[in-house]
């Protein structure tokens, strides 16, 4: 038994779908989280500021009292996970190991799609993990960095992101895959919306498979939330930056009033 809460941190709003996987998963968790608003976007960033900022992100949320931290963001997972899993001793996970393990169950022709921030496709972590796992499978990349910037704008169902839609992943299509790995954790926002242009494609989101690795840690170590909350006492949302996009987005995503769960925090405070 173990009542700390799971911390969770991403660069923007987007993380906030894992968190729904955790909550729907874990019903008795807490989560503390962290949006990192001020920097978003990671996907273009260098990755020696992508660690900088998985860094100070991470030792924000171990000053929460967290017992494992859920790195939430496909791009510091890509980049900085293996470094944060060395330097902390609170257990951490990252979102591409299970979004690799889904896709590869997922695929039938084995011709498997994976789009991301510039930063995560470059890094080729998808391509790496699902070879492991499978080396007769075809994996075809490709970067789409308007999609968090639209996303974030809450322009998820605007006639614009489905143009940018098929002008990034036309190409992907015209490979012949069958599976397309939502390579960022923001892109579940926009999955209806690719769905519309690709009506046969099987999108892989790996919030939901991340939410089960964290429940088989928590089950294999025993460290289970025992006591029940309300959601006003589940979450607590940490931002660098604040804004109304956020809150209706966040809304959005959780289904539930999320104004009286937001803090600021000022970006210089975790540097």
């Amino acid at each position: 038994m173990n009542n700390k809460a799971i911390g969770v941190f991403d660069s923007g709003v987007g993380g906030l779908t894992v968190v729904r996987a955790l909550l729907e998963t874990l019903p008795n968790e807490e989560i503390v989280y962290f949006g990192d608003t001020a920097r978003v976007p990671y996907g273009t960033k260098s990755p020696s500021s992508i660690l900088q900022f998985a860094d100070e992100n991470t030792k924000f949320l171990i000053s929460k009292n967290v017992k494992l931290i859920v790195v939430a963001c496909n791009t510091a997972t890509a980049i900085a996970l293996p470094k944060l899993q060395a330097d902390y001793k609170v257990p951490v996970i990252g979102v591409i190991e299970p979004g690799a393990d889904k896709a590869a169950a997922s695929t039938i022709n084995k011709k498997i799609g994976v789009i991301g921030t510039v930063r995560t496709v470059k890094s080729g972590a998808y391509s790496t993990a699902i070879e492991k796992i499978d080396p007769s499978i075809s994996v075809f990349s490709t970067p789409c960095p308007l999609f968090v910037p639209l996303i974030e704008e809450n322009w998820v169902d605007h006639e614009v992101t489905s143009i940018v839609i098929r002008e990034y992943l036309d190409s992907l299509i015209g490979e012949g895959i069958d599976t397309l790995v939502l390579g960022c954790t923001h892109y579940p926002l926009i999955s209806e919306a690719i769905r519309k242009c690709y009506p046969g494609i099987k999108i892989v989101d790996s919030a939901v498979s991340t939410a089960l690795m964290v429940k088989k840690l928590l089950d294999k170590n025993d460290i289970n939330r025992v006591a029940e909350l309300t959601f006003s006492d589940r979450i607590s949302i940490y931002l660098s930056d604040f804004s109304e996009t956020f809150q209706e987005l966040g809304e959005r995503i959780l289904k539930q009033k999320i104004i009286d769960n937001l803090h600021k925090v000022d970006v210089q405070d975790i540097s």
